[in-house]
Formats: C-alpha cells, sequence, structure tokens
C-alpha cells in the first residue's frame, strides 16, 4: 500500500510541479493493487472476515450446520482449484509477454492467483477437515458476519462478557 501511495502521489506532483512523472508508477501501483487484493483475501479468509449472510443456516441445528459448512468448503476448494489451474496457466503463458512500460513479465500480475490458491486451499483444507471431524464448536460452524457492524457488535459484548467474568 505504502508503495502505491509514494508512486501515485510522487507522480501527480511531478506532472503538476514539474511537467515531468515516473512512468512505471501506474503500471506497478496497478500491479500492488492486485496483490493488495489477493492477499487481503487471504487474510480474510484465515480470519473469517468474509461477509455473507446466515439467515438459512444460523436457523438450523449443529447437525445441519456442519452439513452446509462442509458443503461450502467444498464448493470453495473446488472454486480454488479452478482458479489456481486458471491462475497457472495464465501465468505460464504470460512469461514471455512484456510489460508496456516497465519491460517485466506480465506473468507476475497472474503469479499472485498461484499464491492466491496455494494460500487458501491450504487455509480451506484445514478447515474442511475440522468440520469433518467435528473440531469446530457449533458458534463455529457459521464462519460468516451478516455485516461488518453486527461482527463489531458481537466482538464488543464479548468484551464486555469477558471483563464481567473477571470481576
Amino acid at each position: 500500500m505504502a508503495v502505491m501511495v509514494v508512486l501515485v502521489f510522487g507522480n501527480v506532483v511531478l506532472r503538476y510541479a514539474f511537467n515531468s512523472g515516473i512512468t512505471v508508477s501506474e503500471e506497478l501501483s496497478r500491479w500492488a493493487f492486485v496483490w493488495l487484493t489477493f492477499l487481503g483475501a487471504i487474510v480474510a479468509l484465515r480470519e473469517h472476515g468474509h461477509l455473507g449472510t446466515d439467515m438459512l443456516v444460523g436457523r438450523l441445528g449443529p447437525a445441519g450446520k456442519r452439513v452446509c459448512l462442509g458443503v461450502a468448503q467444498g464448493f470453495m476448494l473446488w472454486m480454488t482449484w479452478l482458479m489456481g489451474t486458471g491462475a497457472w496457466a495464465q501465468t505460464v503463458i504470460n512469461l514471455d509477454v512484456e510489460a508496456p512500460v516497465s519491460g517485466w513479465s506480465m506473468a507476475w500480475v497472474y503469479a499472485v492467483g498461484v499464491v492466491f490458491a496455494v494460500s487458501s486451499g491450504l487455509i480451506l483444507l484445514r478447515e474442511f477437515w475440522r468440520t469433518v471431524t467435528g473440531q469446530l464448536s457449533e458458534a463455529d460452524l457459521v464462519m460468516v458476519q451478516e455485516s461488518e457492524d453486527l461482527a463489531q457488535l458481537d466482538e464488543l459484548h464479548l468484551n464486555q462478557s469477558q471483563t464481567f467474568k473477571k470481576h
């Protein structure tokens, strides 16, 4: 993120103040944004930070929640496999393709898809194993939050109950 800010801000200042610029800044900041997005998705997956709806699943019993979670994780693993194989194919195809400004290999843009697929695949496999073997509590069987506001409210209530238990 810092690289993106420095490149874009520096380029704006150079263009307006000195009538020049950093030619590679737009290309590199775009690549950095792609990498930032995919790496952020990995972190969100690891921390169960993706938003979703639990209107139906939240009303099921523990067995229903476990089945729905297992099916959802199976679909996520399949989509991760599709993304990984596609990203790998694009990385290989673009190894010899040069970026217009920097001249670097365009494979760098697609390689983040491979990094994402491997990382998220490992996370999902671990979570799927925990689901299948019954290592998750009933509260952990719903892995989405309705909204960021509800997530913050749940966290606030959790912190208050922990503080209450201490006293």
